[in-house]
């Protein structure tokens, strides 16, 4: 987790216990003052290269993924349940309203399977939590997350896990037996990312399980099938998909970490093409400081990871500005030992009479 994931204290969220509904119909209470929230709207457009699922703030047609389903509502007429609009204002919202209706049907009708375990009452709304101090980008940011496949581009320490924390929570309750996946590089991320999540949006403990290269083949092939919140290395997802052991179709929610890794062959780009070959009713979301050292870098990781949408905020973004510490960074010159200055003396001595024998032979 980023120092100072997530606005607030480990103590502020109460055990595992559901956090509250902010993003219902009703208004809410935060930080005193009542705050009417959108549920949003489970439905949309076809995402398409250069089209809506661009990054924002870019010019149209750039750095933009492949195609990109908008699943929620493509789930709920699979399983012949739609929700309707009340009340209507302007003549546009309901010209759109009846396109995504169109658009989720003809993707249902291209993909007659079931809505995969899609619980529509559960769908019906979202949660976020408001145990925690609410930071608008942070809220944005988990809403567009839950419609599309989408890159978070946070500077370190201003909350991308807990994000990620409240997208998972969310598909958790929408897919009660579904599987969702946080995916982290290295082992020591995999433990502290699970903590983080676990901390933040209180999913129970019987629920999660932990797979790393320690774990053994058996054991994983048994959790697979008795656990539904993964946190794991990439290496082992690809494995246990060759193997067959990961159940693919039942993976709704796929959360990778140090999204910038994903250029050419690594086991981030694997693990996507695999659970490809098995099913496209997932959802992508990709976390990084720093998606890529320039545009090239990034679209291969927009690419590789069919990413939708990308919500930056840069360091100077000013709604990030008041969450921003000044960085003091401390110069500390640590003298060698013993041992090492012996190697270091050896060492000078080896180059020394190494480069006194080139100068005699030229000479």
């Amino acid at each position: 987790m980023d120092g100072g994931e997530g606005p607030g204290t480990a103590d502020a969220v109460p055990g595992p216990s559901p956090p509250s509904i902010a993003a219902a119909p009703a208004g809410v209470s935060s930080g005193g003052a009542e705050r009417k929230w959108r549920t949003p709207r489970l439905g949309g457009r076809y995402l398409r290269a250069g089209g809506r699922g661009g990054a924002r703030g870019c010019p149209e047609g750039t750095m933009s993924g492949g195609r990109q389903r908008t699943l929620p509502q493509a789930w709920r007429v699979a399983s012949g349940k739609t929700t309707t609009t009340t009340t209507t204002t302007k003549k546009e919202e309901d010209e759109e309203d009846d396109d995504d209706l169109l658009l989720a049907a003809a993707a249902a009708a291209a993909d007659p399977s079931p809505a995969g375990g899609f619980c529509a009452a559960a769908g019906s709304i979202w949660i976020y939590p408001t145990n925690y101090p609410v930071r608008d980008y942070q809220l944005r940011m988990a809403r567009a997350a839950l419609l599309a496949n989408t890159l978070v581009c946070l500077p370190t320490g201003l909350g991308k896990t807990f994000v990620a924390a409240v997208v998972m929570y969310n598909f958790y309750r929408w897919f009660p037996s579904g599987k969702v996946l946080f995916l982290a590089p290295t082992k020591p991320l995999v433990a502290q990312q699970m903590e983080a999540c676990a901390r933040v949006m209180g999913i129970p403990a019987r629920h999660m399980a932990e797979m790393t290269g320690g774990t053994q083949a058996l054991s994983r092939r048994e959790l697979w099938t008795t656990k539904r919140v993964f946190f794991l290395t990439p290496q082992i997802m690809v494995n246990d998909l060759s193997r067959g052991t990961c159940p693919a179709v039942e993976i709704k929610c796929l959360v990778i970490d140090e999204a910038h890794k994903a250029l050419g062959n690594h086991a981030y780009c694997q693990v996507v093409r695999e659970l490809s070959k098995y099913t496209d009713q997932f959802r992508i979301l990709a976390l990084s400081a720093t998606p890529g050292s320039d545009t090239k870098a990034v679209q291969q990781v927009i690419s590789n990871l069919l990413i939708a949408q990308i919500e930056l905020c840069a360091e100077d973004s000013p709604e990030i500005q008041p969450y921003s510490h000044e960085r003091q960074v401390e110069k500390i010159v640590v003298p060698l030992g013993e041992e090492l200055v012996e190697f270091q003396n050896a060492y000078i001595q080896s180059v020394w009479a190494a480069t006194s024998r080139e100068h005699l032979g030229h000479a």
